[in-house]
């Protein structure tokens, strides 16, 4: 069985009522505040609502008392905005609100320099705005609060009241830092940290650990977060916990620490209170190009701390970028830390935990949730089949032979069937000759053939294979410039995403002067290019996107590898992973025979849904939001892969969907648009939101129509859908029924008569699926795979889980937040934990739906066995587990070939603000 660490109101406890303080803006704060934000001539409109994030954050960490602050306090004065255990005194809550206060007042300043206007008057209309907030603070008035108070959807999903989502995760984070988490002989005890999504646990001061002559800082991290699960009866608590490493020697530019978070450590400037040592403050590091230096971040609290308390000295982050590792030790009383990421480079303690450290602060969090919560009952395996028709892994001696065999003899028929009778034209622009070499040993390997015979054309190597439906030909040459890094206009008057795309068209041009366009033939690019850290000093100047849609303007598809040297892994093995991802995108993969059962049609087909969405940050600087769908036929043969073309209402080859993705025309404004249709019709290009999403929806209603011909299994990402399929929502969802917009649900047969849909759901950044570890009721923690649910054949939610990599040896046991004597490199491991993914059977031939429809005398679906299906398309004999089923992988990665670029607006005066 499988344990998750999720916790569910407690059925026998009752409401968990906790009596709070509650303080209410009121009109008059409101007001006052409102007067400071609205415009006073600076000629710029504000945002809706107030920015009281930065206050909040000051609010939390600097008033004794305060366990959470409310969202959306800045839209309306009605809504609750502090709860507090006890009433924090006006004494203490003024000056706060005081000092952020006047940090707008600065902003005005900021704003109006330069401009003709009455400053004297201004500053004096801003200055009784600050007295008149200060003043008007509204006293706290004592509430019960239910902290499991629930609402329960149409379609039987328990939601939590819309204020838990922050109120309990704050409350829960204050009752589990009240306890030090003991093992192997030590303790560690933590300080709450407020986020976007819940709050989290961080160990403090952190651990040590001594490698190579140099000292690395970790710390345990518990996220706490409020979630639901479809059609559940109590919505659940989930408690993640990992690994938070620290920044202690800045090894590359202050640049690279934009966006980086500074966890600060300050005591409070009044006397003890019942909150003193309990939080870190969460603030953010930007790096100023007008003084070219790194600086807070705007909205930051730790801006105010020195007009709050003038006796002590608080870091600046140019102070933490020279020094990081005596600020994480502390000063005096103060200390500070830079949270880890991947982009700056190696750290010596390695990510995640092993499954026996989970389950022992798992147990830690359910003694601190007692009596309130318990723990979900654990899960059992519903099916013995949990893995789809593999070849075996022999031991015997020739066994690996006779199963690298078997798989070319698959590929090759899987290519031949992506083809079908096109020839294929390959394109290797290297940079190392052993690249070339190991490519051209590697190829024919994979797809069981000799190796080729070399020919010349026009000076060309080509190299060339023929056999049972397939013709390969290879020409390898020099990159040369092509994979060098772009050069970007350094005109900074004019947009960076128009500067990044001109230098995109520039490459283009290159490249269609070296590969003729593709004609007649099916068309591939391999390309050695460096590893994205070679292209750090310029940002944006990785080639990687412009050479793909340079290629794709050819009519070519393209993979790349890096050079020699840019990855961890052997160049054999990275050859091998090139051409494989190369067939991917040729369509020629195909899902191994399931072993699930009879229930099955034979003539299935599996169509996957997934949303690409870039924003301004995205590859090429420009938002685009794509749906893409694609299809697969086993029963057609291997290689029958397709992708929705939504201009043509048709269902196209995957190569043909990719290079379409690719060639969407620029943009005046950085959005996504489509071509004109194939009958000469403009599309409709959705100008709001709200049409935007009528637009999806619409496109998906489209889809469904087509698929009514035969029995149809629709595997829908909905964490990643919600944004354009708003009624995939757990609250939304009814069981066999489907909604879209405003209108009511319909029954599933409305949209085909064979229809099943499968909702898969990951932790999708947010924790909304819990953490797990297997476990044998003794002690012992590990991983299993499977499919999990609870003992009720009318469960529509299940668990998909997957065992670790043949390859991973780590022991399940290994402790690196305390380590044993004889794991002392423990820290410096990587913990590799198997993705939990949850299946959601919404539609299936129910009983009740066989019913509605006249089709009694039928046998009814069993959502296991549905559930089953999709947890086996994750299996395939060429990848390890993947964390999707198959369908949906190849949806989602069509979304590397989604490359909008900015064209130039027709007047261009406004810098960039580099």
């Amino acid at each position: 069985m499988i344990r998750t660490t999720a916790y569910e109101p407690a059925p026998g406890h009752g409401p968990w009522i906790d009596s709070l303080h509650v303080m209410r803006p009121g009109e008059e704060l409101h007001e006052g505040l409102a007067r400071l934000w609205s415009p006073t001539g600076a000629g710029k409109e504000r945002p809706f609502g107030l920015p009281v994030r930065q206050l909040n954050s000051l609010l939390r960490a600097m008033a004794p008392g305060v366990v959470a602050t409310a969202r959306n306090t800045g839209v309306t004065s009605q809504v609750p905005w502090l709860y507090g255990r006890e009433p924090v005194p006006k004494e203490v809550l003024a000056p706060l609100v005081g000092t952020w206060a006047a940090g707008l007042l600065n902003e005005h300043e900021d704003e109006c320099e330069g401009q003709e206007t009455d400053a004297a008057r201004l500053e004096d209309e801003l200055l009784e705005g600050i007295d008149t907030a200060v003043a008007n603070l509204p006293p706290w008035q004592a509430e019960p609060i239910d902290l499991t108070e629930t609402l329960v959807s149409a379609g039987g999903t328990a939601e939590p009241a819309q204020r838990l989502f922050s109120l309990l995760p704050e409350r829960i984070a204050f009752c589990l830092a009240a306890s030090p988490f003991r093992t192997g002989g030590a303790e560690l005890r933590f300080r709450v940290v407020s986020c976007d999504q819940g709050a989290e646990l961080v160990s403090w001061p952190p651990q040590q650990y001594q490698h190579r002559k140099r000292t690395w800082y970790y710390s345990a991290l518990v996220t706490v977060t409020v979630q639901t699960v479809p059609f559940a009866e109590r919505f659940r608590v989930h408690v993640s916990t990992s690994i938070r490493r620290w920044v202690t020697r800045v090894e590359s530019r202050p640049r690279d620490l934009s966006g980086s978070t500074v966890l600060l450590d300050a005591p409070l400037p009044w006397p003890d209170g019942p909150d003193q040592g309990y939080r870190l403050m969460a603030n953010s590091i930007t790096f100023d190009r007008k003084r070219g230096q790194l600086a807070w971040r705007r909205r930051s609290p730790a801006l105010l701390l020195p007009e709050l308390d003038i006796v002590r000295t608080y870091p600046e982050p140019e102070d933490l970028f020279v020094a990081a590792e005596k600020w994480i030790n502390g000063r005096q009383d103060i200390a500070a830390g830079i949270v880890h990421r991947n982009q700056l480079g190696a750290h010596g303690v390695g990510p995640g935990l092993m499954p026996k450290e989970r389950s022992e602060l798992d147990a830690w969090v359910e003694d601190g949730l007692r009596p309130m919560f318990r723990r979900v009952p654990d899960l059992t395996r519903v099916t013995k089949r949990n893995t789809p028709s593999l070849l075996p892994r022999s031991t015997t001696a020739d066994g690996g032979d006779v199963r690298e065999v078997s798989q070319a003899l698959a590929r090759r028929e899987a290519l031949a069937g992506a083809l079908d009778g096109t020839p294929l034209e390959i394109d290797i622009l290297w940079q190392s000759p052993e690249t070339r070499d190991e490519l051209l040993a590697a190829l024919p390997a994979l797809i069981g053939l000799p190796p080729g015979r070399e020919t010349s054309s026009a000076s060309t190597p080509v190299w060339r294979w023929q056999a049972e439906g397939i013709d390969i030909s290879v020409r390898t040459r020099p990159a040369g410039p092509l994979a060098a890094a772009l050069e970007i206009p350094s005109d900074r008057r004019r947009p960076r995403p128009v500067r990044l795309a001109e230098a995109i068209t520039d490459r283009c041009a290159r490249v269609a002067e070296r590969l003729e366009r593709s004609c007649g033939t099916r068309g591939l690019v391999i390309i050695e290019v460096g590893g994205k850290d070679r292209f750090r000093t310029v940002p944006n100047s990785d080639p990687k996107q412009a050479l793909r849609i340079a290629c794709a303007r050819q009519g070519r598809l393209s993979q790349f590898l890096n050079l020699p040297g840019d990855g961890e892994d052997t160049l054999q093995h990275r050859a091998r992973w090139t051409w494989l991802d190369a067939l991917r995108q040729l369509g020629a993969i195909s899902p191994p025979a399931h072993r699930v059962g009879a229930g099955i049609p034979g003539d299935l087909q599996y169509v996957a849904l997934w949303l690409v969405r870039h924003t301004r940050k995205g590859p090429t600087l420009c938002p685009a939001r794509r749906l893409v769908a694609v299809r697969v036929r086993p029963d057609e043969g291997p290689g029958t892969v397709h992708g929705w073309d939504a201009d043509r209402a048709d269902w196209v080859p995957y190569p043909e969907l990719l290079l379409s993705l690719a060639g969407e025309p620029r943009q005046e404004d950085g959005t996504e648009r489509r071509r004109g249709r194939t009958d000469g019709s403009r599309p409709f290009v959705p100008e709001t939101e709200q049409q935007w999403r009528e637009e999806a929806e619409r496109e998906i209603r489209t889809l469904l129509f087509q698929l009514r011909d035969r029995p149809t299994l629709l595997l829908a990402g909905s964490g990643n859908l919600r944004q354009c399929w708003p009624r995939v929502r757990n609250g939304d969802l009814v069981k066999d029924m489907l909604g879209f917009g405003a209108n009511a649900a319909q029954r599933l047969a409305v949209y085909g008569p064979e229809l099943r849909v499968v909702l898969a759901r990951d932790a999708n950044a947010r924790h909304e699926v819990p953490e797990w570890y297997a476990h044998d009721g003794e002690g012992k923690a590990g991983f299993a795979k499977g499919v999990w649910g609870p003992a009720d054949p009318a469960n529509r939610v299940f668990a998909s889980t997957a065992d670790v990599p043949h390859t991973a040896t780590l022991p399940k046991g290994l402790m690196k937040l305390v380590p044993t004597p004889a794991g002392r490199t423990a820290p410096g491991k990587s913990a590799w934990n198997p993705v939990y993914l949850e299946l959601t059977v919404l539609g299936c031939l129910s009983e009740q739906v066989l019913t509605e429809s006249g089709r009694e005398g039928e046998s009814p679906d069993q959502p296991a066995e549905w559930a089953t299906l999709a947890h086996q398309l994750r299996f395939h004999d060429d990848y390890p587990p993947l964390a999707r089923p198959l369908p949906l992988h190849l949806a989602r990665l069509a979304g590397e070939y989604v490359l909008p670029l900015a064209a130039p607006p027709a007047d261009v005066s406004e810098p960039d603000g580099e």
